[in-house]
């Protein structure tokens, strides 16, 4: 039977190292060539990582993308590879490029630009026209009359059923390649693949899919390339969350058995291959290098993907930008502990420092807590009591105050006494603070501007509360049990009055969790939200103090977009906005002053 080696090159490239990403590429091209394959793919983009955003504004941006490009190029000898770059013509493309025994074959330019959610490709890049369809020579096989036809699409091409790979496979071809840079969010690893496989047995071809992985900024892409035959069936899975090399025998023939059977899906091109370009070398056979079965990297459940999604984007933000060590602030309590859970999994206990910061209103259990958990985690902890600056604040400003009562203010000024420490130990020891806010303090401002929500990378920003503990659980099981059982038992509690718990002032967070996902993450109006079975003046309350917080998200740090919707570049919303000062007031509030809550907006 007539079979086709393909690899499919799953690698974690960086933004702007044109130099490093080409490296990566050789050592694929390289240790590929060892083991037989015939046919490499690369991610979307590959040369330049993705997205490079306005770096494609600079004008020798994409001359440097086609330098790289002209460096991989050699290595190329006795195979063909598909390598994503940035081409220019009058314009920018997004493109792949077809390099054949160690010249340039041509080049496919990317036809359907997303301008969605987390993408803004129209902003830079123009709609490519070419045909993108490729003919490797006749393996040196018996039974083998006649080469194998291929196209090439690039990510957004295939989501769509009547894309690129449509007419690519109506002309002949039985091989459907596409390279892609798709990023991550929960859910959408298993989605992509029930779309992959109906593209395959829709159009009877054998459909090989090559993913980025690795975090960039918000983003993280999640691998989990694949190839599918023509009856949609999976031959082979890369692992998520990991660079990885798959190499495959895939058996092209029966894509030319299958469509003799049916008449509609023998292709309406010309038979000669005219409009094909043709590769013609003649490489080693496949067969001289003998293969194990397909690889299939197993599925993950939903907690396991989004763990090891915040792992990866977190270690990537951390190494990609230079830093070494971070800090975290450990209060004892259930998000700090994930996030210096996280921290230890990405870069190692010797590379994560705990701080904590108690005050008057810190319970003794949080400050064991803190300790037990990084006893277990083997990080460093140092304690910092806050009380002198605290105390000295209230003294600076008691004169200003007056006689009005203690309110949030107060409470605020613990926050903002913590960031101020965990931010002078960066500055003076050049380590990276991680921010510890879940999604749905986030959403309704219950968290403080300066306070905690200083620092440069927020790992669970895009983590509801409720996914919190359950995030915390699957690592205490999966890994190891480093976050002590009580502080999953006891309410949660920003500890900033006396016996304060987040129940004074916000709704169970079942209940506030499953109103901001229709909310923020389905745009629910709030009659739709009510038809749900939520009270209607908690929804107007949540609205409210969500609408209300956007000024304050806006200066939040970045985080890894885990969700459909992740605040930030995936959610953007004026901050000045005529609409949510009228849900404000309908609310009771005004949107200067919502949410009312111990820590509100301010």
């Amino acid at each position: 039977m007539l079979t086709l080696r393909i690899a499919l090159a799953q690698i974690n490239a960086t933004v702007g190292d044109l130099q490093g990403n080409a490296l990566r590429v050789v050592r694929a091209l390289r240790e590929a060539r060892g083991r037989g394959a015939r046919l490499l793919l690369f991610p979307e983009l590959t040369l330049t990582g993705y997205p490079p955003e306005d770096l494609l504004l600079k004008p020798g941006f994409a001359a440097a993308s086609r330098a790289a490009l002209e460096r991989v190029l050699p290595e190329t000898s006795g195979l063909t590879a598909v390598v994503g770059f940035v081409d220019r013509d009058r314009d920018l493309f997004n493109a792949a490029a077809v390099l054949h025994d160690g010249r340039l074959a041509g080049v496919y330019r990317k036809s359907l630009l997303p301008n969605y959610a987390v993408f803004d490709e129209e902003r830079y890049f123009a709609r490519g026209r070419t045909a993108g369809l490729y003919r490797l020579a006749p393996e040196r096989q018996a039974g083998s009359i006649r080469g194998v036809p291929f196209g090439v699409s690039i990510c957004e091409d295939i989501w769509h059923p009547t894309g690129p790979p449509q007419a690519q496979a109506a002309a002949g071809a039985e091989l459907l390649v596409n390279v892609a840079a798709s990023p991550y969010q929960s859910g959408k690893i298993a989605a992509r693949e029930r779309m992959l496989s109906t593209r395959a047995a829709d159009n009877v071809a054998i459909v090989a899919f090559c993913n980025l992985v690795g975090g960039q900024d918000e983003l993280v892409f999640d691998g989990s390339s694949a190839i599918f035959d023509e009856r949609g069936e999976l031959l082979a899975r890369a692992r998520s969350f990991e660079e990885d090399l798959v190499v495959v025998d895939v058996p092209v023939a029966n894509v030319f058995r299958q469509r003799l059977r049916d008449p509609r899906r023998r292709g309406t091109a010309a038979d000669d291959g005219a409009c094909f370009v043709p590769l013609p070398c003649e490489p080693q056979p496949p067969a001289a290098v003998p293969l194990d079965a397909a690889p299939v990297a197993d599925g993950l459940d939903a907690d396991d993907e989004i763990y090891r999604a915040l792992v990866l984007g977190t270690r990537d933000y951390v190494r990609k930008n230079g830093f070494e060590t971070v800090v975290v602030g450990l209060s004892g309590g259930v998000d700090s502990s994930l996030v210096a859970a996280i921290a230890v999994d990405a870069l190692g206990a010797d590379r994560v420092v705990g701080v904590a910061m108690p005050s008057r209103y810190s319970s003794l259990h949080s400050r064991e807590h803190a300790a037990e958990l990084a006893r277990r985690l083997g990080i460093r902890l140092e304690v910092v009591d806050i009380e002198p600056a605290h105390a000295a604040y209230l003294e600076m400003l008691s004169g200003l105050f007056g006689a009005r009562e203690p309110d949030a203010t107060e409470e605020n000024l613990q926050s903002r006494a913590r960031g101020n420490v965990l931010m002078a130990l960066s500055n003076k020891f050049g380590w990276l603070v991680l921010t510890t806010g879940n999604k749905s303090e986030m959403a309704v401002g219950y968290t403080t501007i300066y306070g905690d929500m200083a620092g440069g990378f927020a790992v669970i920003k895009d983590v509801p509360k409720g996914r919190v503990y359950r995030l915390c659980r699957f690592r205490n099981e999966r890994v190891g049990p480093a976050i002590p059982e009580a502080v999953l038992a006891k309410p949660p509690s920003a500890e900033l009055r006396p016996d304060q718990t987040d129940g004074d002032s916000l709704p169970p967070y079942d209940v506030l969790d499953s109103i901001l996902a229709a909310y923020v993450e389905e745009d629910c109006s709030e009659d739709e939200i009510v038809a749900r079975g939520h009270e209607r003046e908690t929804v107007r309350r949540v609205v409210a103090m969500v609408d209300g917080s956007e000024y304050k998200r806006r200066q939040a740090p970045p985080g890894p977009k885990v969700t459909s919707k992740a605040f930030g570049k995936d959610r953007r919303l004026p901050i000045t906005n005529g609409s949510a000062a009228h849900r404000a007031a309908a609310a009771g509030t005004s949107a200067a002053s919502a949410p009312a809550s111990p820590r509100p907006r301010r």
